[in-house]
């Protein structure tokens, strides 16, 4: 197969049916499947104080399923917005292109994004970053079935990778510009969620499948067991939360200061364990993200994808 194949992507639509045309190793396993394969667009409204007068949109970007990300989401803005007597309005998009598409026209009062969604956000409408994690850097991931016969990235010459979606950065967009700059020619197609992408690769839909290091060692542990890590990017600032420059400047400040508090107690520590931000710290776009303008990706970025 020639190498003209190496940017020829395509998005996914996942069905029941075609998973369970694969044999199914275990039960437990399973229910794992089902678990995810059924996203829901999920959003609460008012978490936080009933009393405020101003109400603020958190949209967060779907890595896993919506009811997963509704139960550490929802608590940790309860808390926040409470402390801050603030309001906020929980908006999970069922789909990673949707999260782009209302962080791009400006939907968005806050926002969780991946790293290179604040690049684009922040040319797009100055959104700036406020927290990330400071303990975990990110990086992205590669992984193939625990007993596939694919070594090295020169075994997925001409293979069909699974991304969660085109522009997620640790688990996309670093993973495909390795591969271009390798010369290794292959087919992306697009899983809508990590979940989907560890799973599609365990049931033999495809030969590798991109992920993060963070994603994958939150799945259970009968699905990390039949995952093997082919190949780790390099690491960079996780995650920040951002905020539309719209959000008044006191309402921002008094958000910042409650995050950072709440590592100082147990039950505050659990929260942000839940958001993957167990060590948040004040970030920048010039200092944390910016540099992330200079690795080339630009040309990797799909927008409004379906």
């Amino acid at each position: 197969m020639k190498s003209k194949i190496l940017f020829k992507e395509v998005v996914m639509p996942f069905s029941v049916v075609s998973y369970l045309q694969h044999s199914i190793r275990s039960v437990c396993l399973y229910f794992c499947l089902i678990t995810f394969l059924y996203p829901a667009i999920a959003s609460a409204k008012c978490l936080g104080d009933l009393n405020a007068k101003q109400t603020y949109s958190v949209y967060v970007v779907p890595q896993y399923s919506s009811k997963e990300i509704y139960t550490v989401w929802a608590p940790f803005l309860e808390k926040v917005g409470v402390e801050t007597k603030q309001c906020f309005n929980l908006v999970i998009p069922s789909t990673i292109p949707e999260f782009e598409r209302a962080v791009l026209s400006g939907a968005a009062d806050y926002a969780y994004m991946n790293p290179y969604h604040e690049v684009i956000a922040y040319h797009a409408k100055k959104y700036t970053p406020l927290v990330a994690d400071g303990s975990n850097m990110l990086s992205g991931v590669l992984v193939v079935k625990s007993d596939s016969p694919i070594k090295t990235l020169n075994d997925l010459r001409n293979a069909t990778i699974a991304f969660p979606a085109p522009n997620s950065f640790g688990a996309s967009l670093l993973i495909r510009a390795t591969l271009a700059k390798a010369g290794i020619p292959f087919r992306a197609e697009y899983a809508k969620s990590h979940s989907n992408v560890y799973r599609a690769v365990i049931f033999g839909e495809f030969q590798a499948g991109g992920g993060i290091q963070s994603t994958l060692q939150r799945e259970r542990p009968e699905v990390k067991e039949h995952l093997r890590v082919l190949y780790t990017t390099g690491a960079f600032r996780s995650h920040p939360i951002a905020v539309n420059p719209r959000v008044p400047t006191p309402e921002v400040t008094a958000f910042t200061n409650e995050v950072l508090k709440l590592k100082n107690d147990p039950s505050g520590s659990k929260l942000l364990e839940g958001i993957q931000m167990p060590d948040p710290v004040k970030v920048t776009y010039q200092k944390d993200y910016k540099e992330l303008e200079s690795l080339g990706l630009g040309k990797f970025v799909v927008i409004d994808a379906n």
